[in-house]
Parts: C-alpha cells; structure tokens; sequence
C-alpha cells in the first residue's frame, strides 16, 4: 500500500529525488512519485494532493528548485503532513529554494529539510517517524537505522 505521495517539480529533479524513494524502501514503506508543478500544472497538483488522503497516503514529499512552490501547492490543497525537499537550481544554488519552502503562512505548515540528496533522505526519514506512530515495524527499522548512525559516529570518534 503506498503510503507516501511524493511530486517533483521537473523530470531533471528525478534523480535526486530517487535518494527519498530508496530511503524509504529501505524501511519497507512504499511511495508512488509523480512530476508535478505548481505553476505549469496547477490543477493536476491540486487534484493529486487533494484526493491522497482516500488514496491511503499518509505523507507528502515535494520537492523543487528555484521557486519551490511545489510543497506549499500541496500543503494548500491537502491536510495530510508536508515535507519540503529544497532543490539546487539557479543562480543561488538552492538558498532561494530553501527559503521558498520554508517561508510558509501561519495554518498552512510545510517541514523543511537540507537542499538536495541529504534533503531527500531526511524527508524520508522524517516520513518515517511519522508512519511509525501507527506502525511499530516502521518504527523499530527506523530505530535500527538511527542505532547504525550513531554507532558509526561513536567508531570515527575512537579513531
């Protein structure tokens, strides 16, 4: 069952992306990826982020460059949790993009993680955790992935 819902603003942010859909199969949750844009096609973003919810998506990744308005499109027409993946694009190499993002209006909340692949990979662990809070066996490979990080971090200390 696919549990997370993720739109990318371009066929070029595909590969990026890629990193968040590996991250969470790593983890056993299933994604569907569709390119979709807030500004070129407003209406197809709208009715995709609008009818996750009786699709059975929990959460929603967007991610985009330059403008990045993406994210924002879907938290407008969806209730369900947003993430916002910053892109590099453009003369300011994904600042504008982080900014965009994150600069949200009050009740209209969208979570933003780091420009790009550590982006991407964040987005899907914060995913998740969020899909842990009603799936134990997300949670505890999760768990297991945070336990392998820390672990890693402990052994370059000792070097």
């Amino acid at each position: 069952m696919v549990e997370v819902g993720i739109a990318v603003g371009s066929r070029s942010d595909l590969p990026v992306i890629q990193k968040c859909v590996e991250t969470l199969a790593e983890m056993g949750i299933e994604s569907e990826v569709r390119v979709l844009s807030a500004h070129r096609t407003p209406a197809l973003t709208a009715a995709w982020a609008g009818g996750a919810r009786e699709r059975g998506i929990k959460v929603l990744i967007g991610g985009a460059g330059m403008a990045a308005h993406l994210a924002g499109a879907l938290a407008a027409h969806s209730t369900l949790p947003v993430i916002g993946v910053p892109l590099a694009s453009g003369a300011l190499n994904g600042i504008d993009s982080l900014l965009s993002t994150s600069q949200m209006p009050p009740g209209i909340p969208v979570a933003t993680v780091a420009i790009g692949e550590a982006g991407a990979k964040n987005a899907a662990y914060l995913a998740a955790q969020i899909i842990g809070l009603t799936r134990p066996e997300v949670a505890a490979r999760y768990q297991e992935l945070r336990d392998g990080f820390v672990a890693a971090a402990h052994a370059l200390e000792g070097q």
